[in-house]
């Protein structure tokens, strides 16, 4: 397996497949009602709506780095904002997430691999991730996955 294939491969695990370390983040927004995802049930934490924005958006990102070299915050922010709260919303929400998710895969596995050591920014910016080579942001994105995936999970778990 080359290094783009387990690239990609943990990317999906991550997402929607059967990961070493638990749940996949698909696997527990599964139940999650537009209802739920609104909650905060940590006062100062982020909703699960607003972390799947949030994941949407850096996928999104990481997206446009890949394509076209070009590091910058997300399109719609770091963290867009919510635009409706309805269950139709939510499920629009979703179905952004999984597409931005299938095609960011699809660009993935089709990275030469010449790409890994290309950087993608001049110099390290914290803000925008930029400053890392097209391997470290492809790690790095999964690493973002997975941190906010944690977040899902404790934030369901206080919903009960």
């Amino acid at each position: 397996m080359t290094e783009i294939e387990r690239i990609a491969d943990q990317h999906e695990r991550a997402f929607d497949g059967d990961p070493w370390y638990g749940f996949s983040l698909m696997k527990l927004l599964s139940g999650v009602d537009a209802r739920k995802a609104t909650a905060r049930p940590i006062p100062e934490a982020h909703s699960i709506w607003e972390i799947v924005l949030h994941v949407t958006a850096w996928e999104g990102a990481m997206l446009v780095r890949l394509q076209s070299g070009s590091v910058a915050l997300p399109e719609d922010g770091d963290w867009p904002a919510i635009q409706g709260t309805g269950e139709d919303e939510w499920q629009r929400v979703l179905n952004h997430l999984k597409h931005t998710h299938r095609t960011l895969c699809e660009t993935i596995r089709n990275v030469s691999p010449w790409r890994m050591d290309e950087m993608l920014g001049s110099e390290r910016d914290l803000a925008t991730g930029g400053g890392y080579s097209v391997g470290g942001s492809l790690h790095g994105i999964i690493q973002h996955n997975v941190y906010h995936a944690g977040q899902v999970a404790l934030l369901k778990k206080a919903l009960g």
